[in-house]
């Protein structure tokens, strides 16, 4: 028996286009204060990624199953960056001209299963790249609002603040995260950047209702069921 792999397209804010999502990138420890709450050397060592599968996309205002497997479904705010133009080895200096625009989204992360890989020195993969481990707001374009450099970042839950910052604390900008990226492969239109947490990231359980926003770009609403 076949499966058709339906096409993933997000929303862009202000029109009736849509985003064909081609690959998801996510940024491993991003934000000094999230890597010393996970325990490691908040450092200039090279950016490191990893990915979800295009499918994990959920809609802004869908709400997500709690995830079999895990006891510890932690939340991660994160600025989603979308690109419009390919290339490789791009270089800081011309990433942006590469963006299509952002998007507010939700890295959700098996933390026990994520751990369990770390202790092992086994990938992450059952940590992060689970079904509906990544929502996402519409995509605001760069040509509404420009690239900003410095937006308040928060997430609350059941209207309780949990993570509240601003992407100037990038360690890795999204500049450098592109020029790195498109070092070790080609970035096309359709691919999206998660750029990384901040500090504050906690458990969610069925019931809860999370509720994020990045000044300028977006918001996002996902409640989680059982």
């Amino acid at each position: 028996m076949s499966h058709s792999v339906p096409s993933v397209e997000l929303p862009v804010a202000g029109s009736e286009d849509s985003y064909a999502v081609r690959r998801i990138w996510c940024v491993g420890r991003n934000y000094a204060a999230h890597a010393r709450e996970m325990g490691s050397d908040p450092d200039r060592d090279p950016p490191f990624f990893f990915q979800k599968p295009t499918d994990a996309i959920v809609q802004n205002g869908v709400a997500i199953a709690y995830p079999p497997g895990t006891k510890n479904l932690h939340h991660e705010i994160e600025l989603v960056v979308a690109i419009g133009k390919a290339g490789t080895d791009i270089s800081e200096a011309d990433a942006l001209d590469h963006v299509f625009g952002y998007a507010v989204g939700l890295d959700m992360t098996r933390r026990d299963l994520q751990n369990a890989a770390k202790d092992t020195g086994r990938p992450w993969e059952m940590g992060k790249s689970f079904d509906h481990s990544a929502p996402c707001s519409p995509i605001m374009p760069a040509s509404s609002i420009g690239h900003p450099a410095a937006a308040a970042i928060w997430l609350k839950v059941n209207g309780e603040t949990r993570q509240e910052s601003d992407i100037t604390h990038l360690i890795w900008s999204v500049p450098e995260t592109i020029a790195h990226l498109s070092s070790l492969g080609e970035l096309c239109p359709g691919d999206l950047i998660y750029t990384g947490t901040p500090e504050g990231v906690g458990a969610v359980v069925a019931g809860d209702v999370m509720e994020g926003h990045i000044d300028g770009i977006g918001d996002i609403r996902t409640p989680v069921t059982a």
